[in-house]
């Protein structure tokens, strides 16, 4: 437990956040303190190209063990948590079986694309597709891999005679086994990222199951992000679970209730900078649409531009140049004057506004090894630039944005996207934003949510050299897509 904390405000809520590289868990109290925490480290594997998998028993395990640690950290004050909730891997799915629970597939990861090449045939209905879902037609998501799964698999197929499969959201697996009552259930954000979901009727489409080829009846029953989900079963302890949502949706939870005039950017592994709405904002062309809250009484929209490549673009040109302690080094390396060379960012495939499944990720320009990685980072700038002007064209502009995430700690990153955007970049202290925004809502969206968080300001600074850059940068872009 954190002894910094002074007057803790009961009741306390526990938030299990299960990302790409680790489970996390934190408490907090009502203000939004963290008052204790755990983690347990996830591999990933990338058996051949454009696949991505986990295994499924080893993220329940981690996410168990993580909230056990968190819970275990508090001493007698574990009997004061009342609620819990779960942020998870948006686009991740898997297949398992509903009476053992046992896994049937791997876990397929957002990052999987395995199917590209088959969903191609689908082209005919993308923009249908686009409309029903919110999303762009992409391998990215779960129908696919779920496709994939029942044609490739035995044991999934075999439980399809059976009438004992279970597929969809890798969060509604996670329910399913850490709840003693063994729910099936979806909550909106993940359901929909399987692209199977419809967001005007809120429920799963019979058209995209045929589309797909995929049988109905195996899917979780769609509920709302706020719902009594089941008791945690977790070691000498049972706490109602109360809020699942995707990771990117809760972020924008994190500082309490969103504003209408913030961009909100999260940059963990991949990228993205969302818009919250009280209405539907209709069809957006080449960006996500979708639900990020419903409580039961209230929705959310949101108007959603991607980056896959942030992160795990660091982590590619960090193994491309042998880089081995590339955090520590990076802050100076932004900081220093010479101009880098352009990076066209295609590492996981291009997200908005480009949609491109595979794209050949190139330097344009020659430079040394560590003015290439400073490149990198300027590309993740430029990406999420290049669909904030992009969703400029249908939502009035925002004002200033928030950011958090594990790579938003970089502060050249953050200088970078305020001189670009024109707008001040405010960054929280704290970088569990996905933890700390379903904790929000797990426990009942407190009025005064982490008022007393430090914030660092990061103004818009004249860079013409930089202004420079990206629209060389951006032109490139369309040269190469189209777009």
């Amino acid at each position: 437990m954190d002894e910094r904390i002074g007057a803790i405000s009961k009741p306390l809520v526990l938030a299990m956040d299960q990302g790409t590289h680790a489970s996390r868990a934190l408490v907090f109290d009502r203000q939004g303190r963290t008052i204790s925490s755990g983690v347990s480290n996830i591999t990933i594997s990338y058996p051949q190209a454009d696949w991505a998998e986990q295994d499924g028993d080893e993220i329940v395990n981690s996410v168990r063990l993580a909230a056990t640690q968190a819970l275990q950290a508090l001493g007698p004050l574990r009997q004061d948590v009342v609620a819990a909730g779960l942020s998870s891997q948006r686009s991740s799915v898997i297949c398992w079986d509903r009476v053992t629970g046992e896994p049937l597939s791997p876990i397929f990861s957002w990052q999987d694309r395995r199917a590209h090449a088959w969903i191609d045939q689908l082209q005919p209905h993308a923009d249908s597709v686009h409309r029903k879902t919110g999303l762009f037609l992409s391998p990215h998501y779960g129908a696919s891999k779920v496709r994939w799964a029942l044609d490739h698999l035995p044991a999934v197929s075999a439980a399809l005679e059976n009438q004992t499969l279970c597929w969809g959201p890798m969060a509604s697996f996670v329910v399913f086994r850490l709840c003693a009552e063994q729910p099936f259930l979806a909550d909106p954000q993940c359901a929909a990222r399987t692209q199977l979901w419809n967001l005007h009727t809120r429920d799963w489409d019979p058209e995209l199951l045929a589309l797909f080829g995929l049988p109905a009846g195996f899917l979780p029953k769609s509920v709302a992000t706020c719902h009594a989900w089941g008791t945690l079963d977790l070691p000498g302890a049972a706490i109602a679970l109360t809020a699942v949502n995707g990771d990117q949706s809760a972020a924008v939870f994190a500082f309490g209730w969103p504003e209408a005039d913030a961009a909100y950017v999260n940059i963990g592994t991949s990228a993205f900078v969302q818009r919250a709405l009280n209405h539907f904002p209709g069809h957006v062309p080449r960006q996500l649409t979708g639900i990020i809250l419903d409580d039961g009484a209230t929705k959310v929209y949101m108007v959603e531009g991607n980056v896959n490549g942030a992160g795990s673009a660091l982590e590619w040109v960090s193994k491309e140049f042998g880089f081995e302690q590339l955090t520590k080094q990076l802050p100076q390396w932004l900081a220093r004057p010479e101009e880098p060379p352009l990076f066209l960012n295609g590492i996981a495939g291009l997200g908005g506004p480009f949609w491109q499944p595979e794209f050949a990720s190139r330097f344009v320009g020659e430079a040394e090894p560590w003015l290439k990685v400073v490149a990198v980072v300027e590309s993740i700038a430029f990406l999420l630039q290049a669909n904030i002007d992009h969703m400029n064209k249908y939502v009035p502009a925002a004002q200033r944005i928030r950011i958090s995430g594990g790579v938003s700690l970089l502060d050249g990153l953050c200088q970078r996207l305020a001189s670009i955007c024109g707008l001040p970049v405010h960054r929280r202290d704290d970088p569990e934003a996905s933890a700390r925004g379903i904790a929000y809502l797990a426990c009942g969206r407190p009025k005064d949510w982490n008022q007393g968080a430090h914030e660092d300001v990061f103004a818009v600074q004249s860079d013409s050299a930089l202004q420079t850059r990206y629209r060389r940068w951006r032109a490139l872009m369309t040269e190469a897509t189209g777009i």
